[in-house]
């Protein structure tokens, strides 16, 4: 076919204008933006070359005609008059793709049915036999796009959509990352050759820039491509035209001996990328891709600061941070290593504004585009002229042309272990001075006591209102940080906190010396009651969360950042448990431990190793119980003389009040709020409900057994005339049991000290 016929190229919206410009480099004419399309005009043999080379076209539709739909009568009528045979080969398999409504055509389902009907109805008046329906891999897919009381009809040239030619498949090292999908990718790259002023859009002789973040390879798969002249199509293996009864495959075959011919001419190029990415097998991650894409390319992955230093060989830094919506614990490291190349060409997919902040400059140009059901943006931020360093504001300057560069003042940054990391908000150096300081004594108190597992930080800056915990491994030499953010009040700026909590994130780690990926972060939530965080690892981020060992009192613990908001393990309570450990070395003959709320089980192994013979764990939740029963079994512990019971513990001690059972030392650390549907009772409230608790409890001791009450509701105040009319003696040890680690926080819990008082005749 060499007369002029019509086409449209989808892509996703925004990238119309882009994808005009790369067909007009197709030397593809009578190109026409739409919304979501790009139409255009020419040969058979035009349309084939925009499935092969384009690198941002997600199908290539050709136009058969266009038909009325007001009703579905009216599409079956018109779609009848289609010369379907000339299309449809007689032993070829169909499907039909439907998209758009309207006010009679209200499901894309019936219409995509509708549209089949009149199809076979066609053929089967013209041969005697009706075409089957294959929707995993038709050999012609019909399109029909409906808009008002028209539609559009035509043939998938493409099949499969265009940007689905990665071969990776999400396998290897890739697999450890979130996928950036390859049109998204190659626009990128094309926006950033308009940002450096390098073309109007990439060409194989055009620079190449860095990349930062290019996570499972996308971006390098594209560079690489791009720059060895390669058809993102040569390696496809399966094409919509091909079973199309009016495909010219002596045109097609043509073009794929071209690309065959410019790909073997590419291979004598030699193409350096540069890239940095700190996040574990990143590097590996792209070499795979490359690799898999049969693309040959010198890969020097650096360090951000490293990579600096060979500006000179590319032109500003393409970057994916799509990622770090789904990755908190990363975002803020991820920003300053951004922080590093302000002043350069950049172009980023961001789900934030923060990117203007943190290169201090107003994008020149920005796309929204949906990454999932998210929608993010391009951002793309043109070469500027670096003011000299002296600390100046983080203010946006204003925007700057294409082609022209601009001065940009020097942003904040704080010097860590000799090293400049870019921050969000200048005061930033304020905390890093107050964390280095309190790391340094945290860490030396430490070692004098013995103590692996402890606070380092709890909101001494008031405006950087987070905790932040160490937890070393006692077993692999590992270090985790768990950084929990407290709830800003209704003044702060929600903005200004979270940019505190990104540098917070950024100079944490370089602080103490701990890996970003090692780093557990917990939001604030508000809620009703109970806990009030929010885990923010992803499942990416999540999965690289290993199981860690912790030496506590000489004891072993598991903890595990992967699953849970709280890890296993309240660091608070450290002296709590080594109390209950003395009470048992001292306890009656029966030396009998009862461990209710008892989550991981971590007093009932201080409990055991205090001498307790028989210990018995109440938790309502089965995983909590099984957790428990792995610290102590790793702790020698596994006799059945230890008893795990998964029940209402509420309930559970009504009901052993009426048994003869009763222990020498019990430790209730009780929850805020419970509301649990598992519990007999609709809800429980420790402020309301703790007396009948208590009392519930003294009722269970042993003579002479105590208990050691504990709850961490702030304000909370026990009600002891009520408790003591009941016959319980109740002692404040709040004090007692506040590690030195968290004296900054007198309230992180209440502990009192329970027991009966002795009847007179006693």
């Amino acid at each position: 076919m060499s007369q002029e016929l019509e086409f449209f190229a989808t892509c996703p919206k925004g990238f119309e204008k882009l994808l005009a410009q790369e067909l007009d480099g197709l030397r593809i004419k009578k190109v026409r933006p739409l919304g979501g399309q790009v139409a255009f005009y020419g040969p058979l043999a035009d349309a084939y070359r925009v499935c092969l080379w384009s690198r941002l076209t997600s199908r290539v539709i050709l136009v058969l005609d266009r038909v009325g739909a007001a009703t579905s009568d009216a599409l079956y009528e018109d779609l009848s008059h289609i010369a379907w045979e000339d299309h449809i080969g007689p032993h070829a398999t169909i499907a039909v793709s439907a998209h758009g409504t309207n006010d009679q055509l209200r499901n894309t389902n019936f219409i995509a049915v509708r549209t089949k009907d009149a199809i076979v109805d066609r053929l089967a008046a013209k041969r005697g036999s009706r075409p089957m329906v294959n929707t995993l891999a038709p050999d012609v897919t019909i399109v029909v796009r409906v808009s008002r009381n028209r539609a559009t009809v035509g043939i998938d040239l493409a099949g499969e959509a265009l940007f689905k030619r990665s071969l990776t498949g999400g396998r290897g090292p890739a697999r450890e990352f979130a996928p950036l999908r390859l049109d998204y990718a190659a626009a990128l790259l094309y926006l950033q050759a308009q940002t450096a002023a390098s073309a109007s859009g990439f060409s194989p002789d055009a620079p190449l820039p860095a990349l930062l973040f290019p996570g499972a390879g996308a971006l390098a798969q594209e560079a690489a491509g791009m720059a060895l002249d390669v058809a993102p199509g040569i390696l496809r293996a399966r094409w919509g035209m091909t079973g199309w009864a009016g495909h010219d495959d002596d045109a097609w075959q043509d073009l794929l001996a071209e690309a065959d011919e410019r790909a073997e001419k590419g291979q004598e190029r030699q193409v350096t990328l540069y890239a940095a990415d700190p996040r574990p097998k990143a590097k590996e991650a792209v070499l795979y891709t490359l690799r898999a894409g049969g693309l040959k390319a010198d890969v020097q992955f650096l360090a951000a600061s490293e990579l600096l230093k060979h500006a000179e060989h590319f032109t500003g830094i393409v970057a994916d941070l799509s990622w770090t919506k789904e990755e908190p614990t990363l975002q803020g490291s991820a920003y300053s290593t951004l922080g590093l190349f302000a002043g350069q060409a950049s172009t980023l997919l961001t789900s934030d504004t923060n990117t203007d902040t943190v290169l201090r400059a107003t994008p020149s140009q920005t796309l929204s585009v949906y990454v999932g059901n998210s929608i993010a943006t391009m951002r793309c931020y043109p070469a500027a002229i670096a003011e000299k360093a002296g600390g100046g504001e983080a203010d946006a300057t204003a925007p700057a042309s294409n082609s022209e560069s601009t001065s940009v003042p020097a942003g904040p940054t704080v010097m860590v272990n000799n090293q400049p990391v870019s921050v969000l908000v200048p005061a930033s150096d304020q905390f890093a001075a107050r964390l280095a300081k309190v790391a340094k004594q945290r860490a030396k108190w430490a070692r004098k006591n013995d103590v692996s597992c402890y606070r380092v930080y709890d909101a001494d800056l008031p405006d950087y209102a987070v905790s932040i915990d160490i937890y070393k491994g006692a077993i692999k030499p590992t270090t985790w940080m768990q950084i929990s953010e407290y709830a800003a009040s209704k003044e702060i700026d929600p903005d200004l906190a979270k940019r505190r909590l990104l540098d917070v994130l950024a100079l944490a780690p370089r602080i103490l010396s701990v890996p970003s990926s090692n780093v557990n972060l917990r939001t604030r939530t508000r809620a009703k009651g109970g806990s009030q965080y929010s885990d923010e690892g992803s499942a990416a981020d999540n999965s690289r969360k290993e199981m860690l060992l912790i030496d506590e009192g000489g004891l072993l613990f598991e903890v595990n950042f992967a699953s849970r908001l709280d890890c296993g393990i309240f660091l608070d309570h450290r002296d709590t448990r080594a109390e209950i450990r003395e009470l048992m070395k001292s306890a009656g003959a029966a030396k009998s431990f009862l461990n209710l709320f008892a989550y991981t089980g971590t007093a009932t192994c201080y409990a055991a190793d205090g001498g307790a013979l028989h210990s018995t764990t109440v938790d309502l939740s089965k995983p909590s119980l099984e957790w428990a029963k792995r610290n102590m079994k790793r702790n020698g512990f596994d006799g059945e003389e230890h008893e795990f019971v998964q029940a209402d513990v509420l309930s559970w001690i009504t009901e052993m009040r009426h048994t003869k059972n009763r222990w020498n030392v019990i430790f209730c650390d009780v929850p805020t709020f419970s509301n649990s549907s598992r519990m007999r009772q609709s809800s429980f409230d420790v402020q309301r409900d703790h007396a009948e608790l208590i009392i519930g409890i003294s009722r269970l001791l042993t003579r002479g057994g105590v208990a050691i009450f504990s709850c961490n509701l702030r304000t909370f105040k026990p009600d002891v005339e009520k408790i003591q009319r009941a016959g319980v003696d109740i002692e404040d040890i709040t004090s007692e049991t506040i590690p030195e680690d968290f004296s900054r926080n007198q309230k992180i819990h209440h502990a009192y000290k329970i027991s009966r008082k002795p009847r007179e005749n006693e």
